[in-house]
């Protein structure tokens, strides 16, 4: 096996505008088809289904066009890809052996895209949008998933031969699969049209599979206090900046003999490296900002390649963690800034970033994107993002902003 394989991902494809055009005498009269804040107003939206490899699969087109055959109210356009699109190669090492366990870089999927647009006046109006949206997660993308339960539930069954369960635990696993075979996106076809430049992410279980405050407090003896803390903060129980402050003043004494054994235990999360590898080769300007520390966001973003970091400052004196907080705190309100900032200053509109993360504190920032992303997040960024991965890598970010599955170049 080759050292690394170059994929390739459409760069200027006007996939989602052919779409677009395709339905225009759908759409209110005098709508301008470029016209990219009237169309998201609308509801016609993206579907973008991702279902990874390994899944026992229905037949995805044919379970989305018979719901839509249901619905009297709706029309399905697939997005085929624009043959005209110029593609740009991205070099992915076929098996990341940076890890403490060599791994694939990504997670093979299938995408499936396509345009919902209504076909009736009384649904094709701005005030309608959010009930639009709410009907099609309601009826398909619900249904897709229990389906999709049930369905590798049976094949799992055939194939292991298992034992017969009661009628609980399979509801229970049920339950607990579902989210985790696939992801729907209903975004708006606005998002699809726009060309992003700005890509930040969070780092702390997004970029890394860690907490890195957790990690620090292991090494000092604290990790049960700080974990509690910090999980309290990521599912906006508790103020960040409160909470900050209580888990570094645990640190107080910690040597700093520690920090660079704990870099090298960080892991990347899941298709990081493609990730990042992907959007600079289609042109983006990435950012790291995180509430975590600049001493281990520098080490995460030297191996990425990421273009600029934003974080605290970990306070040392005399080789030990001080345990005092230096301010201003990177926190939810100041992430948001920074990211609005480094905008302003590359001369982009908020229009044209995209914000990942997957904690409460990463909310204001992905709530001023033009698209925010949440990354196997606590369920309360999950139900505010605009997107949610939960079957993928973080390769998930490229397909919810509407490319195709990775191809061999």
């Amino acid at each position: 096996m080759p050292k690394n394989t170059p994929y390739s991902l459409p760069k200027d494809s006007k996939a989602w505008q052919q779409a677009v055009d395709s339905i225009a005498s759908l759409l209110p009269k005098d709508t301008h088809l470029q016209d990219f804040d009237t169309l998201q107003s609308l509801p016609v939206f993206a579907l973008i289904v991702v279902l990874p490899s390994h899944i026992p699969t229905l037949d995805i087109h044919h379970y989305v066009q018979s719901w839509v055959d249901e619905q009297p109210n709706w029309h399905l356009v697939t997005v085929a890809e624009d043959t005209q699109a110029h593609f740009v190669e991205v070099a992915i090492d076929d098996i990341d052996t940076t890890q403490a366990t060599a791994r694939p870089p990504f997670v093979s999927v299938q995408v499936y895209r396509y345009l919902l647009v209504p076909v009736t006046d009384t649904l094709m109006h701005p005030a309608k949008t959010s009930a639009a949206a709410h009907i099609i997660d309601d009826q398909l993308t619900t249904r897709l998933r229990h389906d999709l339960a049930q369905n590798s539930l049976a094949q799992n069954s055939l194939t292991q031969n298992s034992l017969a369960q009661n009628d609980s635990t399979q509801e229970s696993s049920t339950q607990t699969s579902s989210a985790e075979l696939v992801d729907c996106h209903i975004l708006s076809v606005g998002h699809m049209l726009r060309t992003h430049k700005l890509a930040c992410f969070d780092m702390d279980s997004t970029l890394i599979e860690q907490e890195v405050i957790v990690e620090l407090a292991k090494a000092a003896g604290v990790g049960d206090q700080v974990e509690t803390i910090t999980e309290a903060a990521m599912r906006g129980e508790i103020d960040f900046d409160e909470s900050f402050v209580q888990r570094v003043a645990l640190l107080q004494g910690l040597s700093t003999d520690v920090l660079d054994d704990i870099c090298t235990r960080l892991t990347l999360s899941t298709g990081a490296r493609a990730t990042i590898s992907a959007l600079k080769a289609l042109g983006y300007h990435t950012v790291l900002v995180s509430g975590g520390f600049t001493y281990f966001a520098h080490y995460i973003a030297e191996q990425l390649g990421i273009d600029e970091v934003h974080a605290n400052h970990l306070d040392i004196e005399d080789g030990e963690v001080t345990g005092h907080v230096q301010m201003p705190i990177v926190n939810g309100n100041k992430k948001a800034a920074i990211v609005a900032h480094t905008a302003e200053r590359l001369g982009l509109a908020m229009s044209q970033v995209v914000c990942v993360g997957d904690g409460a504190n990463d909310l204001p920032m992905m709530a001023d994107a033009d698209l925010g992303v949440a990354y196997r997040a606590k369920p309360i960024v999950q139900a505010r993002a605009d997107a949610a991965i939960n079957v993928t890598g973080l390769e998930g970010v490229l397909y919810a902003l509407g490319y195709p599955a990775f191809i061999p170049a």
